[in-house]
């Protein structure tokens, strides 16, 4: 395999150092807690190897109050990242095909490239509002298709896909023997309806995977995991990550544990967070000049972009929102997108942040833009 960095990663918040950025909108997490947040008193927690699948409780947690998973259908891995990872080397490879959605999140295209595997991308419409359209995905599949991948809720337009698409997309991957992959990363930050159930619950053709990185701010403890249903594909799932890093911390996974055993006292709070820089952000969007949006409908980030007939100096643009704002989005290229398309956070930030970031995105898109006659 030759690993590729991808731009999402090379131009981080961390790696740009966060002491350097004041205005934080490329996040498209909650706020990272502390450990004093979870009250927790780990001085009796033995360091041993773990459960290669992850701790019981903590599979126990995953799967809710699930009738119809259980916790063999778990496996915990070391954040979505390795879940994803271990889904695509499991599944694919030069011999076989891909229909995979786009924009999405990194990962989910260059870690097949680096796999060297047959893709489709289906590219998903501004215009049409980033639905899947079901027959572009039907048609791109091949009698070698192992894997269709998308995310939903959406990254990075907050894109919540209804029920009859994703009945439609099972059934496709059902009746062509293959898999489908919901990166559901965003399923806890449903803010605006009733939370349902892990959508592999309605297949064993259909592989969940999330993590407690974005919905509870907790990416530094690097926990996520897979669900499915299918007996052999989770067998072979356990046998890729046995050979990645045979177990996750033990630590990280008691943190885990108690994250989702007290969701009560972390998830409601954020959704009202969420719900208010939402109408921060819905006021701001009727009244902007320059971009033009899809409203989100679940998640923590949007992605507008210029209106028709206005352009923009990009590099002009991103550097001067970073070094003289002290502020920063993320760029239409993290998506291979054009620069005139932007993810723009709205969780991560505090109210005052938010404003206070928007503001500088607009002088700086005044500074930065001009009518494309």
């Amino acid at each position: 395999m030759k690993y590729k960095r991808m731009p999402i990663e090379i131009e981080a918040p961390e790696e740009l150092g966060y002491s350097t950025i004041q205005y934080n909108l490329a996040e498209s997490s909650m706020r990272d807690i502390s450990m004093k947040d979870l009250q927790l008193d780990l001085k009796e927690l033995v360091l041993f190897y773990g459960e290669h699948r992850g701790i019981s409780k903590l599979r126990e947690a995953i799967k809710e109050d699930s009738g119809l998973l259980t916790t063999d259908d778990v496996l915990v891995t070391g954040g979505a990242a390795m879940a994803l990872f271990i889904v695509s080397s499991t599944l694919l490879g030069p011999k076989e095909h891909l229909v995979v959605i786009r924009p999405n999140y990194g990962t989910n295209l260059e870690t097949p490239r680096a796999l060297n595997c047959d893709m489709s991308i289906i590219d998903l419409k501004f215009e049409n509002h980033f639905e899947i359209d079901l027959q572009q995905i039907k048609a791109a599949i091949k009698p070698n298709t192992r894997l269709i991948s998308i995310t939903n809720p959406h990254n990075p337009s907050g894109k919540l896909f209804d029920e009859r698409t994703i009945n439609e997309l099972i059934l496709l991957a059902e009746e062509n023997d293959c898999f489908l992959l919901i990166d559901e990363t965003y399923r806890e930050l449903n803010f605006q309806t009733a939370l349902k159930p892990y959508v592999a619950e309605l297949s064993d053709r259909v592989i969940s995977v999330s993590s407690v990185s974005k919905a509870y701010g907790a990416p530094g403890i690097r926990i996520g995991w897979i669900i499915s249903r299918h007996k052999k594909l989770m067998a072979d799932f356990l046998a890729a990550k046995e050979q990645i890093c045979l177990g996750n911390s033990v630590v990280d996974e008691e943190i885990a544990w108690h994250l989702l055993q007290n969701k009560a006292l972390f998830i409601p709070p954020n959704h009202e967070h969420i719900k208010s820089n939402f109408g921060y952000l819905k006021q701001w969007f009727s009244k902007q000049n320059f971009l033009e949006w899809v409203e989100p409908q679940a998640g923590v980030v949007c992605f507008p972009r210029l209106k028709r007939g206005i352009a923009l100096q990009t590099k002009a643009f991103y550097d001067s929102l970073y070094k003289d704002y002290a502020t920063i989005v993320g760029p239409g290229h993290w998506f291979e997108r054009e620069k005139q398309y932007m993810r723009i956070g709205f969780g991560y930030p505090s109210a005052e942040e938010l404003a206070r970031g928007l503001e500088n995105l607009n002088c700086c898109l005044e500074a930065n833009t001009f009518y494309d006659k």
